[in-house]
């Protein structure tokens, strides 16, 4: 076996290799003038199960685009099974076409992830479990909220609740709770106007607790910036807000820290100056 890292994941894919205690291999990568991408892999790769490791992040199709690249060299250059681990997967919020002739998008890119030469395929904590059906290779759908839960018990926190900023997300808060039995629930919004909504935990009250608001990604810090608040006026000790993917966009992670988060939490699906915890063992573990 044999990792190759992706230009967007040079480092997880080192903790990888490391994990799974085999060699790493780093492409000779490169953009034209124009734009265009060049990738270069010196290695035979004969008889050997090759694992790309290459999160499709800003900027996604750079990223994708090299992606492909990847798994379509290392096939050619003669690998028996080629793995596409791809942490953090981009487009995955286009998964239905909410106005007429919308495109799909992340159909498109799963299509293309198994025409590039992928034979299997791997993710965290995709955006919905639904995408994995659009592969007609075997796709697997891991979760870094163990390791969420495990970082968060060693905190320390005074009688924590592990919320989830909407119903959907639930499965989330639960599973990283379940590492160290703390309380769960998700915030309830309620339309109160036409301009204005009320947020509330479903169920637990939050006062004089400390608080982890877990998701799968933090993009714009909306949310959590609005939960925050309320959390606060509700009598939230200090409050945390913990992810998968720090998408973070623009200056996301100072606005979460002005409102009032004590820290933000994520994983290395995507490189961050929030990363504290890696996904390293995740995908390893996965690897057969």
């Amino acid at each position: 076996m044999i990792v190759v890292a992706g230009p967007a994941s040079g480092e997880l894919a080192a903790r990888v290799a490391k994990a799974l205690k085999c060699s790493l291999i780093e492409p000779e990568l490169k953009r034209f003038p124009d734009g265009e991408s060049y990738v270069r892999i010196d290695h035979k790769f004969e008889g050997e199960h090759a694992v790309v490791v290459q999160s499709t992040c800003h900027p996604v199709n750079d990223n994708f685009m090299e992606l492909f690249l990847l798994l379509d060299t290392t096939k050619d250059l003669g690998a028996k099974r080629v793995t596409a681990a791809v942490p953090y997967f981009g487009y995955a919020r286009q998964d239905k076409r909410f106005k007429p002739g919308e495109a799909i998008s992340v159909r498109t890119m799963c299509k293309l992830i198994e025409r590039a030469g992928a034979d299997d395929l791997l993710t965290i904590d995709i955006h919905e479990d639904e995408i994995m059906a659009n592969f007609a290779i075997p796709a697997y759908n891991l979760t870094a909220m163990p390791l969420i839960g495990r970082y968060l018990a060693n905190l320390d926190l005074r009688d924590p609740v592990v919320l989830a900023p909407d119903p959907g997300a639930l499965r989330h808060a639960r599973r990283a709770a379940a590492e160290f039995m703390a309380d769960y629930d998700y915030l309830e919004k309620t339309r109160l106007t036409s301009t204005k909504v009320a947020m509330r935990p479903k169920r637990l009250s939050v006062s004089g607790r400390d608080v982890a608001i877990v998701d799968d990604i933090i993009s714009t810090g909306g949310t959590v910036i609005e939960a925050t608040k309320v959390l606060k006026k509700q009598g939230a000790r200090k409050i945390y807000a913990a992810c998968t993917h720090p998408v973070l966009v623009g200056k996301a992670a100072q606005k979460i820290l002005a409102a009032g988060v004590r820290e933000i939490i994520s994983t290395d699906t995507i490189k961050h100056k929030t990363n504290m915890i890696s996904v390293a063992p995740v995908i390893a573990e996965s690897i057969h």
